[in-house]
Parts: structure tokens; sequence; C-alpha cells
């Protein structure tokens, strides 16, 4: 037998052998890899756990919050009503207003007042004037 027989009946082998090594050291390596994401998947999850807990907890302490302000309303005086935004000096200039021919939605902004409330008066008045 000569060297370069031997070689052709020891290549296979030995490329079998390279092969399965390389696998292997594909394999270990991989694990390796699996390992560590797994431990950065478990510590992500570990801090996404205690964010969720600290969120119930916020969450509880506002629920508390609440109810205590719902309680503190109940036993507080209501507010009182805003009064009418038209006293008789504005109710004057809106009549006379009116008497020229303004619009209600002209009086309204020139006096600041809500249009409906204009109108209202102006409706009132020419009641009042029809029943005399």
């Amino acid at each position: 037998m000569t060297i370069p027989s031997i070689i052709l009946m020891v290549a296979p082998s030995a490329l079998l052998v390279v092969t399965v090594l390389l696998g292997l050291y594909l394999f270990v390596c991989l694990k390796k890899q699996i390992r560590r994401l797994e431990q950065r998947l478990d510590t992500d999850n570990q801090g996404l756990t205690r964010q969720i807990e600290a969120a119930h907890s916020a969450v509880g302490e506002l629920k508390v919050g609440l109810k205590e302000a719902e309680e503190r309303t109940g036993v507080l005086v209501p507010p009182t009503p805003p009064c009418s935004g038209m006293n008789l000096n504005k109710r004057t200039q809106a009549l006379r207003m009116s008497r020229r021919g303004e619009r209600p939605e002209q009086i309204a902004a020139a006096l600041g007042l809500p249009k409906r409330e204009v109108e209202l008066l102006v409706k009132v008045h020419r009641i009042v004037l029809c029943a005399d």
C-alpha cells in the first residue's frame, strides 16, 4: 500500500470525524446562545413583573384617593349656582339695542351675554308689550 491509497481510504473517515466535530461544536455554541437568551428573557420578565406590580400599586392608591375624594364631596356644600349675567343695566341696554333693530347675536356679542338669554329677554318683552 502506498501513501496515496492510504489517504484515499482514511480521507472519508477523517472527513466524517471533522464533520461530526464541527456539528458538535455548533450544537454547543447554539446551546450557550439559547441559555444566554433565556437568562436575558428572565431578567426582562422580572423587570416587567416589577413594573406591573408598581402599576397595580399605583392604581390601588388612586382608587383609595378617589374614594376619599368622593366621600369628601358628599360632605361639602354644593356650590351656589352662577347668577345671571344680565343685570338691570344690561337688560335695559339689550332692549334699547333690540328696539333699534339690532339682532340678538349682535346684542349678545356687544354686551358679553349668552345669545339665548338675549333672545329670551326680547321675546318676553314683546309678549309683555302685546299683552298690554
